[in-house]
């Protein structure tokens, strides 16, 4: 499978998240046990057909599943707080600014959104798929959500599908890139290092 691309990408899947290994997240040490799958931002209409076959692949195996994308989310929250009516009546009018600080206000990512998507999780579920992050930037970027993420919080394994590239440099810095920009954004957490799912060998594993 070339990096980046969605082709063979579901067979890999099925091979990393069926494992004994992976789901007892047996070598993650003390880190969280979040996976970044990094995707070419032009192939999202594929990914999004690989992570629907995966989960159905994943439950037909008797596995607990659950799927979450971060859109979705962020809609529910602003429907149940009554914003999502006005943000859509009035948006046109709205400066970008304007609109940038409610949805931000709205999806904070410590007070709002982790807490939301810790819920969605549950307590009984053996892993989970979550998508969606291209499509919430720029007013919620996915390093601000896994810095908001506690080891305490995350019992099974967490694959966050991201369409950029994800790199970790010697001093154990993380970098996410969406869409392939120049632009870094490093995670400051230094409790948080993610596994990235592009070097899982599944061989040694």
């Amino acid at each position: 499978m070339t990096k980046g691309s969605t082709a063979g990408l579901d067979q890999r899947l099925r091979q990393i998240l069926t494992r004994p290994e992976f789901l007892a997240m047996r070598g993650v040490a003390k880190e969280v046990p979040i996976f970044i799958q990094t995707y070419d931002p032009a192939e999202e209409d594929q990914l999004r057909l690989v992570v629907k076959g995966v989960d159905q692949y994943l439950r037909q195996q008797g596995l607990r599943v659950k799927q979450v994308d971060l859109f979705e989310l962020v809609l529910n929250l602003l429907e149940e707080k009554g914003y999502l009516d006005v943000v859509l009546e009035e948006e046109a009018s709205w400066s970008k600014g304007d609109l940038f600080d409610t949805l931000q206000n709205v999806a904070d990512p410590t007070t709002a959104l982790v807490p939301r998507l810790m819920a969605e999780l549950g307590a009984d579920c053996q892993i989970s798929l979550i998508t969606g992050s291209g499509r919430v930037y720029p007013f919620l970027r996915t390093h601000t959500i896994l810095e908001a993420l506690q080891p305490a919080m995350v019992r099974h394994p967490v694959v966050i599908f991201f369409p950029g590239e994800y790199s970790q440099d010697a001093d154990g810095g993380s970098y996410l890139r969406l869409f392939g920009t120049s632009a870094t954004s490093r995670i400051e957490n230094p409790h948080y290092r993610a596994t990235n799912l592009d070097y899982y060998d599944i061989q040694s594993a």
